[in-house]
């Protein structure tokens, strides 16, 4: 059985189109089989998209887990004068995550293929992430410290989890890592924490 949060070219293609809505945004996006939520933007991906503001000040943003582009792509169509990096360990994510930005004339975005952080070469204003649960909580952890490491002071990190796969752990780690954390929203068992880097 394969998993979205490792690369396997040995999943056969199936792409298809979604085209999605949210708040005032429209993108069509490409998906696949062998990526997150391939069959509709995720329900906390929404709650995410539709509760964070991104600071005027705030020049880049890292979009930590990507899948097939929906959080990069809302972003660089929100916020044009900011620049998106996406990442995800999936190379077909990458891959339609570029086709996406391409579908939805995003020139203020890039996607490239990185385990956690380890290819990341940018530090960031905002980090935001719906973090691969089921790859561990080790994972999702070391994918917190490593964004607390990347964010330039002041810089702040989203994160969406639902409560039953470890939303109060979370806050717990982030409240370590940062000092503090807060939630800012809660619908349908899913949390939106937020936290800066002081």
């Amino acid at each position: 059985m394969s998993h979205y949060y490792v690369n396997d070219d040995s999943v056969t293609s199936d792409e298809h189109i979604l085209d999605l809505k949210v708040k005032d945004i429209s993108m069509r996006l490409y998906t696949d089989r062998g990526v997150f939520s391939k069959g509709g933007l995720d329900f906390g991906t929404r709650v995410l998209l539709e509760s964070m503001v991104i600071p005027p000040s705030a020049k880049t943003i890292i979009d930590m887990g990507s899948g097939y582009g929906p959080i990069s792509i809302f972003l660089a169509k929100s916020y044009p004068d900011k620049h998106v990096y996406a990442f995800d360990v999936n190379e077909r994510a990458i891959r339609l995550t570029k086709k996406n930005m391409q579908e939805n004339g995003v020139s203020n975005a890039e996607a490239k293929a990185s385990f956690l952080f380890e290819n990341v070469t940018v530090n960031a204003d905002v980090v935001v992430t719906n973090p691969p649960i089921r790859a561990g909580k080790q994972t999702v952890f070391k994918l917190y410290e490593q964004a607390f490491e990347n964010l330039n002071v002041g810089g702040i990190l989203y994160v969406v989890i639902q409560k039953k796969q470890g939303a109060p752990s979370s806050f717990a780690k982030l409240e370590e890592l940062f000092g503090s954390c807060e939630v800012i929203e809660k619908k349908a068992g899913y949390w939106i924490l937020l936290a800066q880097k002081k």
